[in-house]
């Protein structure tokens, strides 16, 4: 079993930065793939990033260009490295974990079929102020 636990949320300044960190349990660098989901008060659930056993990555087209998501084998953690923040990235965030999942397929809201199979982290909030 896969447990995930996320940390490094907070409150910033709109243009501010935050780095969100899980850490990962069994974590099998070949197999897993890890995506960063948020969820907004009167929102669906977003899938942020996501990146792959080889290092293939993906990104929402809302957050390309200011967020990274990246992995750390030795360290047993996934990062969000989240930049030019905006008060519209306000939202629980979430890391979760697929044994034999795609970066599209994870990403993509037809993926949704999928979430019961993913381990889950418990969340960590970030709120933007403007």
């Amino acid at each position: 079993q896969v447990q995930l636990v996320e940390s490094g949320g907070g409150s910033v300044q709109a243009g501010g930065s935050l780095r969100l960190s899980c850490s990962v349990s069994r974590y099998t660098y070949s197999y897993y793939c890890f995506g960063w989901f948020r969820h907004a008060p009167g929102k669906e659930l977003e899938g942020v990033a996501a990146i792959d056993g080889d290092g293939s990555t993906g990104y929402a087209e809302s957050v390309k260009g200011r967020f990274t998501i990246s992995r750390d084998n030795r360290k047993n953690t996934v990062y969000l490295q989240m930049t030019s923040l905006k008060p519209e990235d306000t939202a629980m965030y979430f890391c979760a974990a697929d044994p034999t999942g795609r970066v599209a397929t994870m990403l993509h809201p037809n993926g949704q079929q999928f979430h019961p199979l993913y381990y889950w982290g418990q969340g960590t909030q970030v709120t933007v102020s403007s």
